[in-house]
């Protein structure tokens, strides 16, 4: 079962985001929003969600999910109007974005897609989010290669797996797993997860 952690900007909201997702058996709403910005890393810590959603109004919403707990944490978002260019929310490490009006069966698929690691958009958006990603391709050659394990560990974040799948894959420690990352994103000149798969892509060090 996937624990779903809500966030909503009012209790009318999550309620209608709470009836929607526990229809879905294989769905568990295990915790809804809080006022404050600093409980939110709190309450995350303590409830141990797979997936966020979280339905956003305001840049500032989406700021306060970029520095609380985007990053490892799946975060499905759902915005009624562009808030931020749809690339940008993919390389802020964002693994779906959905209308605000979207369908329970929309948004199940997209819980179950981003426990699994896929990033997911609405078929409308893809040829905008390419062109996004293209305006900001980095340069052709690193200033700095990726060691062979940094490669392995790369491809396995493409994979969608966790700090701990990784360090268990290649029997190491999830801190060697940590310092290997945080070299691959110096590296490679990028802030998070994603945004590193994406530039690996560009790079030929992740197969497509």
């Amino acid at each position: 079962m996937i624990r779903v952690l809500i966030k909503a900007p009012t209790p009318v909201a999550r309620a209608g985001l709470e009836s929607l997702i526990r229809s879905y058996p294989s769905l568990d709403v295990i915790g809804g929003s809080v006022d404050h910005p600093d409980a939110m890393k709190s309450v995350v810590a303590d409830l141990h969600p797979d997936v966020i959603v979280a339905q956003i109004e305001s840049q500032d919403d989406m700021q306060e999910l970029v520095d609380d707990v985007i990053g490892d944490m799946p975060v499905i978002v759902m915005t009624g109007g562009p808030l931020v260019e749809w690339g940008d929310l993919f390389r802020h490490g964002v693994s779906g974005v959905l209308p605000s009006d979207a369908s329970g069966e929309q948004i199940a698929a997209a819980v179950e897609a981003a426990a699994r690691g896929l990033v997911v958009f609405r078929r409308s958006e893809a040829d905008h989010l390419f062109e996004s990603a293209s305006v900001h391709e980095p340069p052709e050659s690193l200033p700095e290669a990726l060691t062979a394990r940094e490669i392995e560990i790369l491809r396995s974040l493409a994979e969608g797996l966790g700090n701990k799948e990784i360090a268990s894959r290649l029997q190491i420690s999830e801190h060697t797993v940590k310092f290997h990352v945080a070299s691959i994103m110096g590296k490679l000149g990028v802030s998070n997860r994603t945004e590193a798969v994406m530039s690996g892509i560009r790079h030929g060090l992740v197969p497509i």
